[in-house]
């Protein structure tokens, strides 16, 4: 009985983002505990101080792009849409254009790309992000980054992981671009 309430707000979420939850109904289905579990993420995924929208999209769309998950990519693009990020910002950053972004925007992209990375340049970029937003923008960004790695590792190891190719922005299919080798 139980079980059968939570899959409620399953319902909700795929209904509101236009997203597939059948892996959600799969933890669920398997692991009750799991499936709490898996439900307390929600408020760390979702942290975002003292950063602007388009500097944690930003990072956080690049993340996900990271881990070449097209629906989680598409959820990301809905979510930020929400939050008011411009279709060119999220454009530009599916098209890993970092120069033709916003300063702020700019910012998040190169801190979470270097991050990535694991570059000597996210030294530099963490100074810089720390000196902008200080370090609860820090804090913000990082987590968009794991966040971001959360979701296609768990659908990606549960089977439910797809491939990115292209995704929808302002109404309009855009292509993603894989990084460069």
């Amino acid at each position: 009985m139980f079980k059968r309430l939570l899959h409620g707000p399953l319902n909700r979420f795929e209904r509101e983002f236009d997203y597939d939850m059948s892996y959600g109904r799969e933890i669920l289905d398997a692991d009750l505990g799991a499936f709490l579990k898996f439900g307390l993420l929600t408020p760390f995924v979702e942290h975002r101080r003292d950063v602007p929208a388009e500097a944690y999209y930003a990072a956080k769309l690049l993340g996900t792009m990271s881990e070449d998950c097209g629906p989680c990519t598409q959820l990301v693009v809905k979510m930020a849409e929400r939050d008011g990020v411009s279709a060119e910002v999220l454009r530009a950053v599916l098209a890993r254009k970092p120069d033709s972004l916003p300063v702020d925007a700019q910012l998040g992209y190169r801190f979470a790309e270097a991050s990535l990375a694991h570059s000597a340049a996210a030294d530099e970029l963490r100074e810089a992000v720390t000196h902008r937003w200080g370090r609860r923008g820090l804090v913000s960004l990082s987590f968009a980054l794991v966040a971001a790695r959360i979701f296609p590792t768990l659908k990606y190891a549960l089977g439910h992981g797809k491939t990115c190719v292209r995704v929808s922005v302002g109404g309009q299919a855009q292509p993603v671009q894989k990084p460069s080798a």
